[in-house]
């Protein structure tokens, strides 16, 4: 019968040593999974993304509202593979869930974040359009 290991002591310690393996490998690119609201929100200019935020902060969902008109616009999103109007749609319904739960002040902070987002993707598109890469 072998004792157990005492407090303190890990399995690993109890086997014996391993040599460590070099890293082979260099991370190029890692891409966040996005749901499908998330991925809705569209690649809008600059000046457009930042008085959305400044609507969604005062008034929660409005600048999500506001948001979902520049998709019918030609606006792109994260969701190359759906309809217009179906991206449309989640955004909208991404504007009513803000406007529904700012009561629990949960759908303002919602409203707030979703208007930071809009304003990094703006900042995304205006280096990718920089560096001559816009999709």
């Amino acid at each position: 019968m072998e004792p157990f290991p005492k407090d303190g002591e890990s399995a690993a310690a109890a086997e014996p040593s391993r040599g460590a393996a070099p890293s082979s490998g260099v991370v190029v690119q890692v891409r966040e999974k996005k749901g499908p609201l998330r991925a809705a929100i569209p690649y809008m200019p600059f000046p457009v993304a930042v008085i959305c935020l400044f609507l969604n902060t005062f008034v929660p969902g409005l600048g999500t509202f506001v948001s979902a008109f520049t998709v019918l616009c030609g606006a792109r999103t994260d969701l190359p593979d759906r309809h217009m109007c179906c991206v449309f749609w989640l955004n909208i319904a991404a504007a009513l869930i803000q406007i529904l739960t700012a009561i629990v002040m949960v759908g303002w902070i919602m409203s707030i974040f979703w208007g930071m987002d809009m304003v990094i993707l703006a900042t995304e598109r205006r280096c990718r359009a920089a560096d001559g890469d816009l999709h």
